[in-house]
């Protein structure tokens, strides 16, 4: 048999591959019906994830890219059981209005997770959607009030709570107590992931709805720049650096230590090195989150080298007893006394060959969203709270938004979540206005008193 047909065959039938759990009944029992929005790089990967740990049938996907949904819907019926293409959809809210779908995944660009979001658990499903929660503080807000008002099991995308190596870092020596007390956080980035490229505007292409691809967002002239992927290069869709790379390792470490909200957050930084670009996020900056007796830094650098080539994207934990240093690859514990600890990721490639040829996935990551889409399952079936529990992926994701707006006003914010349906920036009434960006015309957008 070549490989190719194996890797077919063996997609086809997952009970039966060497050393691969079955599906288990700890789902429900149930077959889940699935809606994806976005069908993009990180929405297939959810999706196809979610395939292999569990008996879904995929009905439906969504994109604003024509050619884009098309081969996901063929790629989706050539990895589930069933072998049918879903039904393929321009926009969200008509795939929304036949309220079939018991699971709804979003993988859009981050100024389309609020409103998706919230219409699919007004829809009566639940939903596992990429993280940040929102763009400002106010559609997070929103996100968080619509699924507790709609009892809606509600999962984000920040899987390092799920990754197996940082798991047994939290159980083995954070609970256990070998770090002793911990008085600092470093966490970091240094990957060049600010684009470069200087592409002028031009008409979009016929295959994109770029009017509903910039949805609520500002309607900029389109660049070939801004899709696919590039988009986080501008602040319009998304929140830099620190809204995507950030958001990670604060969670991480907010999960890890038992931390809740920040009691202030101050920030520094800008385009220091690279203005000729086109780029408008920020390709320098550093971030502070205080709790009492820690603080939580962030720093990234998109030029130069990191301080450790080993952990380029990473957080480093300082107690009296040690340090850990954790990373989506590994983790290494350097004790005061005694040998230090080192474990790096496991793949799974030998249970999932079908991962080795996927375009574009991150394998070493792959291990993680399984884990994570294994714990949605769980509590969907439940009615549980997930490790990733939207209440948690507003902590982290609105801090970090927070800290953008503390460099942009140039102060510490003291942000109070219990203030109205918002939270409130103590004192700070120019900080506050900014807590909702505004939306473009007919897109409302969305309060959390009122979802």
């Amino acid at each position: 048999m070549h490989r190719r047909q194996f890797l077919q065959t063996a997609v086809a039938a997952p009970f039966i591959l060497s050393g691969r759990p079955a599906f288990a009944d700890e789902f429900g029992g149930m077959k889940k019906r699935v809606g994806l929005i976005g069908t993009g790089w990180y929405g297939k990967t959810d999706l196809l994830r979610l395939i292999q740990v569990a008996p879904v049938d995929v009905v439906a996907l969504c994109d604003v890219d024509r050619n884009m949904l098309r081969e996901a819907g063929e790629l989706t019926a050539s990895r589930q059981l069933s072998r049918k293409v879903p039904r393929l959809y321009g926009d969200y809210r008509e795939m929304l209005r036949e309220r079939d779908l018991d699971l709804v995944l979003i993988g859009t660009p981050d100024h389309w997770h609020a409103l998706p979001m919230i219409e699919a658990v007004k829809a009566g499903a639940d939903v596992y959607v990429q993280k940040p929660t929102g763009v400002d503080v106010v559609e997070s807000a929103a996100m968080l009030a619509a699924a507790r008002k709609y009892g809606r099991v509600v999962q984000v995308g920040t899987q390092r709570r799920s990754t197996p190596h940082l798991v047994e870092a939290m159980n083995e020596i954070v609970k256990t107590g070998k770090l002793g007390k911990v008085a600092h956080v470093d966490m970091f980035c240094y990957y060049h992931m600010r684009s470069k490229r200087q592409d002028a505007d031009a008409a979009a292409p016929a295959h994109l709805d770029y009017e509903m691809w910039s949805g609520p967002a500002p309607l900029r002239p389109y660049n070939p720049m801004v899709h696919p992927r590039s988009w986080r290069a501008f602040m319009e869709y998304g929140n830099g650096i620190v809204g995507d790379m950030c958001v990670h390792m604060f969670d991480m470490v907010r999960w890890m230590l038992g931390l809740g909200w920040p009691s202030a957050i101050s920030s520094q930084g800008g385009i220091f090195m690279d203005p000729a670009s086109r780029a408008n996020i920020t390709d320098t900056q550093s971030a502070t989150f205080a709790y009492p007796e820690l603080n939580v830094v962030w720093t990234h650098r998109s030029w130069g080298s990191a301080s450790d080539a080993q952990y380029p994207w990473a957080a480093v934990i300082y107690g009296e007893k040690g340090t850990l240093k954790l990373s989506v690859n590994s983790y290494d514990f350097i004790p005061l006394q005694g040998a230090p600890q080192h474990r790096d990721c496991v793949m799974e490639l030998d249970q999932y060959p079908e991962d080795r040829e996927e375009k574009e996935l991150e394998r070493n990551v792959a291990p993680a969203v399984r884990g994570h889409l294994r714990d949605f399952l769980r509590n969907v079936a439940s009615r549980g709270r997930p490790v990733a529990d939207i209440e948690q992926g507003h902590i982290s994701s609105a801090s970090c938004i927070l800290a953008n707006l503390a460099m942009k006003c140039g102060r510490t914010l003291r942000y109070d979540p219990a203030a109205g349906p918002s939270g409130q920036i103590m004192g700070d009434a120019e900080a506050n206005a900014l807590l909702a960006r505004p939306y473009r015309g007919p897109w409302v957008h969305p309060d959390p008193s009122a979802v």
